[in-house]
């Protein structure tokens, strides 16, 4: 039986969990421009609003973690936020990026509707804490290092500051040799606590490294890691999207060309429909 995660309220009037829809997590890698984060905020939106489904916009004002010293990070926070904030106010929609660094924490706070935390920064306790005390929710994707049972201490770390706004989102775990392996039950241990659990189907596709001083990746499987993990009782999805990967400033080789996204999530909200209906039925 699926545990019905609890809802979480953000700003612009949109609220996801609560088992009540599937909700999307979408945009860039990084920011490249104010025009082309607006275009795909827009796009994304259309395409949304064709299946009511509750979007939040996502696109990273700074990579820290690229793998080359020469790689493209981003805006920077100044300029990435100010962006952040046109998207949220003239497309209307809640926006997510992350932080890497403590004292991001409140000035993102201001502009953001949702912090995420990087997979590879989900232990770093400083992070965690200046984060939670923004009372802002909280996207804590799990290391590719880590067993999902482990998530429990992360969660205990904001939760000591008040703060129960809390989403957990799967991105695959690393055994070395250039990918990323995608478990099933890592969906099902994480919803045990209760918040809603998110499937981040581009960065599972990912192969770190792969290209040598960058990542490469197998974008082909993002349906089906993002299929599998849905049926499995993911409550949103994560995802990547360009217009034209080959030409994205990050990530190229993950990303869910835009013109693929349509027919995505029609084949995973089919899923989601059907799932939750068996376990209704269960009941």
């Amino acid at each position: 039986m699926l545990t019905v995660s609890r809802e979480i309220k953000l700003s612009e009037g949109t609220t996801i969990g609560g088992g009540k829809s599937l909700f999307l997590i979408a945009g860039p890698c990084v920011l490249e421009s104010e025009e082309h984060a607006l275009f795909l905020a827009r796009q994304i939106k259309q395409i949304c609003r064709q299946f009511n489904l509750p979007f939040i916009f996502k696109a990273s004002f700074d990579k820290a973690n690229r793998s080359s010293l020469k790689s493209y990070r981003g805006p920077g926070i100044e300029k990435g936020l100010a962006i952040l904030k046109t998207v949220k106010e003239e497309v209307n929609l809640p926006v997510l990026s992350d932080i890497h660094e403590p004292w991001q924490a409140e000035p993102a706070a201001e502009v953001l509707d949702v912090l995420q935390i990087p997979a590879f920064l989900c232990r770093q306790t400083d992070l965690l804490l200046a984060a939670a005390r923004t009372f802002k929710p909280i996207n804590l994707k799990k290391g590719q290092f880590m067993a999902p049972e482990d998530m429990a201490l992360v969660i205990e770390k904001v939760t000591s500051q008040g703060n129960e706004q809390i989403m957990l989102t799967e991105r695959g775990t690393s055994f070395g040799y250039h990918d990323l392996i995608v478990d099933p039950r890592s969906i099902a241990i994480m919803k045990q606590w209760g918040y809603p659990v998110i499937i981040d189907a581009s960065h599972s596709v990912q192969k770190p490294g792969g290209a040598g001083i960058r990542s490469s990746g197998r974008p082909e499987f993002i349906p089906v890691i993002a299929k599998a993990a849905i049926a499995a009782g993911a409550d949103g999805l994560f995802l990547e999207v360009h217009e034209e990967p080959s030409r994205a400033l990050s990530d190229k080789d993950n990303s869910l060309k835009l013109d693929q996204l349509k027919e995505v999530l029609k084949s995973v909200l089919a899923i989601w429909s059907s799932t939750r209906e068996i376990n209704h039925e269960e009941k």
